[in-house]
C-alpha cells in the first residue's frame, strides 16, 4: 500500500510516469515480512568464468550466505568499495554517490527484491527532503553504491528462501581444485 502511495504522490508531481510506476511495483518488496540484513563478506574471482561472486552474510551473525555472481568490472567495483581505496578520477558509483551529495539525495539502502531465471533484482531506496524515491537496479550497483554511500543493504526472505547453490564452503573448495593459486580479490 505504501508504495501505491509513494507512486501517486510522485505521479502527481510529475516525477513519474505510469510506465515507472508498474517497474517499481513489480521489483519492489510486496511483502510484510521483515527484511534480512546483509553484509558483504568479500569478493572471490571465478577464473574459469571470468566472473566475481560477491558473498554476503546476514549481519545478525546467522552463519548462512549468500552470493550473487556479478561481471569482472562490477565485482572490482564491490571489492574497491570494501577496501575504501581510491581511484585518481572519481569511478561511476563514486560519481553517482557525489551527485547524490550535492542534489542533497539520501540512499537508505538496498533491497534484492527478486529472481528470476537465476537472475536478481535489487531497488534502491533514495529520500530527499522528506520524498522517498525507489529505483530499479542490479544488486552489484546497488551493492556497489549502498558500500560507498554506508547504506544498509537487505534481501525479502522470500529471495533469501529462493537462492541457489548457496554451500560456500563446497563451492569454494571446488572451485580451489579447478583454479590452484586463484586469488581472492
Amino acid at each position: 500500500m505504501a508504495g501505491k502511495l509513494e507512486a501517486r504522490g510522485l505521479r502527481e508531481i510529475g516525477l513519474l510516469t505510469n510506465d515507472l510506476v508498474v517497474e517499481m511495483e513489480e521489483h519492489a518488496p510486496h511483502t510484510t515480512e521483515p527484511l534480512i540484513q546483509l553484509e558483504v563478506n568479500r569478493v572471490v574471482e571465478d577464473s574459469t568464468t571470468d566472473t566475481r561472486i560477491v558473498v554476503l552474510t546476514r549481519a545478525d551473525g546467522a552463519s548462512d550466505h549468500f552470493m550473487v555472481w556479478v561481471g569482472a568490472s562490477e565485482g572490482e567495483a564491490i571489492r574497491r568499495a570494501l577496501d575504501t581505496s581510491t581511484t585518481p578520477r572519481p569511478m561511476s558509483h563514486d560519481l553517482i554517490k557525489s551527485f547524490g551529495e550535492h542534489l542533497g539525495i539520501k540512499m537508505e539502502r538496498a533491497v534484492l527484491t527478486d529472481v528470476k531465471s537465476s537472475t536478481y533484482y535489487a531497488t534502491v531506496f533514495l529520500e530527499n527532503k522528506g520524498v522517498a524515491r525507489t529505483i530499479d537496479s542490479r544488486p552489484s550497483d546497488a551493492i556497489a553504491l549502498a558500500l560507498r554511500c554506508q547504506a544498509p543493504i537487505y534481501v525479502t526472505q522470500d529471495v533469501w528462501r529462493r537462492r541457489s547453490g548457496q554451500n560456500l564452503d563446497a563451492w569454494l573448495s571446488k572451485l580451489e581444485t579447478k583454479n590452484i593459486g586463484a586469488q581472492e580479490v
